[in-house]
């Protein structure tokens, strides 16, 4: 049987789901809230890159927790074999997992985000789901199995996104280190010549629809 291999489109709601994970049952959406969700999913436990990836997202654990976001992980293993994965992590590592991973065994979950492959053993996919408070999908990053995540890329980005909604602004590439423009944002390009043009008086810029400035 084939599946969906599309990822939740961007700008449409996180299909709701109630899932058994190493720390309960986490049921999505969860009513009103001020939080943002990274949901990934990765190939399975006790592999090495996505050891790699659960330990790097719980050294990166703080910096989650001060950006008011919440980390979960998914893939088709049981709670008792994440459990004992988290165990030895624990041991051989040092690194003590304190975020939920999702039990999906059957795949129901994976197939209902689109990050299922049949085709490869009944697994999940490599992909990270950044969802805003609003249970909106508001970005999300597809890797292949043999290629790991970035962790400063996923913050990069989960800060770009808060900035720009807290702003209602443009982000510029690389942001905060961009060749252009720096650390500044961007603002709106100007419905016309004239409004556009004061603003670049006002801010600064390279031209009337291209203007920039420091948070």
């Amino acid at each position: 049987m084939s599946c969906n291999s599309s990822l939740p489109a961007i700008g449409t709601a996180l299909p709701e789901f109630s899932a058994q994970t190493t720390q309960g049952t986490l049921t999505r959406p969860m009513g009103a809230s001020t939080r943002w969700l990274i949901l990934f999913s990765y190939i399975g436990d006790f592999t090495p890159v996505c050891t790699t990836e659960i330990c790097s997202f719980q050294k990166r654990l703080p910096a989650f927790t001060e950006l008011e976001c919440d980390i979960v992980g998914l893939s088709t293993a049981s709670v008792e074999t994440h459990l004992r994965w988290n165990e030895w992590m624990k041991e051989k590592t040092n690194f003590k997992i304190q975020f939920p991973l999702i039990a999906d065994e059957q795949g129901e979950l994976a197939k209902k985000l689109g990050i299922y492959d049949d085709e490869k053993g009944c697994i999940a996919t490599r992909a990270t789901l950044f969802v805003d408070p609003a249970g909106i999908v508001r970005m999300s990053m597809y890797y292949p199995a043999e290629v790991g995540r970035d962790m400063d890329e996923v913050i990069r980005a989960l800060k770009a996104l808060q900035t720009a909604d807290s702003m209602k602004c443009g982000m510029p590439a690389n942001w905060p280190r961009n060749g252009l423009v720096g650390d500044h944002i961007l603002l709106a390009p100007a419905k016309d010549e004239q409004t556009g043009r004061q603003t670049l008086a006002n801010t600064g810029g390279f031209d009337w629809w291209f203007c920039h400035k420091s948070i």
